[in-house]
């Protein structure tokens, strides 16, 4: 399927309309259960997102960046990985932990300043989140190679926003997976803007799906704000990885409602008008509509759904916020199995400076 859709001729991969009609062809066919799953993980990932806001403003979180927008992104790709599947994540993937069974209590402890929430859980397949722009691709690429030699059928998934293919690290990790067919999928989340830097400001290119093509690999750009078009890419191009077709690089097409972070005020650098516009095209509505139409959506699951949310939400954050705050010996604690003389002694003279050492 991806293949019928040629980025280089403008194509984008849609399944559902603004209005939730299905294009029958292309629908992959999910079971109700699986549809409403769906719905369900996209209305946790945006009541904890508006939780996060909420947290932050109240100084009771650090900075933060909003995911509102690209809920259909994230839980669609997550959505269609396996447990055995590895993930290298970028700092806005709030979705992707959620759907992926990573504790939201460890994701909210992270941005509340202790790294303790990224101590990944046993049995998740999840690397630490990057914040340089792109340093996470060519690890990503270095996973995959490993996968390979080891003939391991898994797929490695990273994620990445439309700035960081403007990175040297896009374009070399890009090259070494099409040279080495390593069975990685590189998901773009385009939102159209690297914090204030618009895409046409990045790259002369028509999309950033056909990119893929220089490095000799298939590319799509689909409609990020539609889960099933997101799930159904997603879930050829992990079955292709994992069977040693090599790599793909998919675009989502989508828009970030909110700020780049809560350091930042898109207002000025966008209008209201094009916000109003986008949140016409809001991934939620679209699938509601959807549902509704095949009889899986009422007022009465609505509310059901919003109230397992909250309370899934408002349980993460007492747990969170009950655990002990960090301590200075976190800080060297957990890179090396035995901390070397030298970083022992910057602990003892931090220590020291912070008036613990005299204690």
């Amino acid at each position: 399927m991806i293949e019928r859709f040629d980025p280089l001729k403008g194509e984008r991969l849609r399944i559902l309309d603004e209005a939730g009609e299905p294009r029958s062809d292309l629908d992959p066919g999910l079971p109700d259960t699986e549809l409403r799953t769906l719905y369900e993980r996209m209305a946790r990932t945006r009541a904890a997102d508006a939780k996060a806001l909420k947290l932050q403003r109240q100084g009771r979180l650090g900075t933060y960046p909003p995911s509102r927008g690209h809920e259909a992104c994230q839980v669609g790709l997550a959505s269609a990985m396996g447990r055995d599947d590895w993930f290298f994540p970028y700092f806005r993937d709030l979705g992707m932990y959620i759907t992926l069974g990573y504790p939201l209590a460890d994701y909210y402890h992270l941005w509340m300043g202790n790294e303790a929430g990224l101590r990944t859980p046993d049995g998740l397949n999840i690397y630490p989140i990057a914040i340089p722009v792109g340093s996470q691709i060519p690890q990503a690429v270095g996973a995959g190679l490993a996968a390979r030699y080891r003939k391991l059928p898994i797929a490695v998934v990273t994620t990445f926003g439309d700035g960081a293919t403007s990175e040297g690290d896009f374009h070399e990790g890009l090259n070494f997976a099409g040279v080495f067919r390593t069975p990685n999928v590189f998901f773009c989340l385009n939102n159209q803007f690297a914090i204030s830097v618009p895409r046409t400001r990045q790259t002369a290119s028509a999309t950033i799906a056909q990119k893929a093509v220089a490095y000799g690999f298939p590319g799509v750009q689909v409609d990020g704000n539609d889960v099933l078009a997101v799930f159904a890419a997603s879930r050829e191009a992990l079955a292709n990885a994992r069977i040693g077709g090599g790599p793909t690089l998919i675009e989502a097409y989508t828009y970030r409602m909110g700020d780049h972070t809560t350091s930042d005020d898109a207002a000025r650098y966008r209008s209201k008008e094009e916000v109003q516009e986008w949140e016409r095209k809001d991934p939620l509505l679209r699938f509601r509509h959807y549902l509704g139409k095949k009889g899986l959506w009422d007022e009465a699951y609505e509310k059901s759904v919003q109230d397992e949310a909250t309370a899934f939400v408002e349980d993460a954050v007492a747990e969170a916020e009950a655990r002990p705050v960090a301590t200075l010996e976190d800080i060297f604690a957990y890179t090396y199995a035995v901390t070397p003389p030298d970083l022992a002694a910057q602990l003892a003279d931090l220590k020291a400076f912070a008036g613990e050492g005299r204690r």
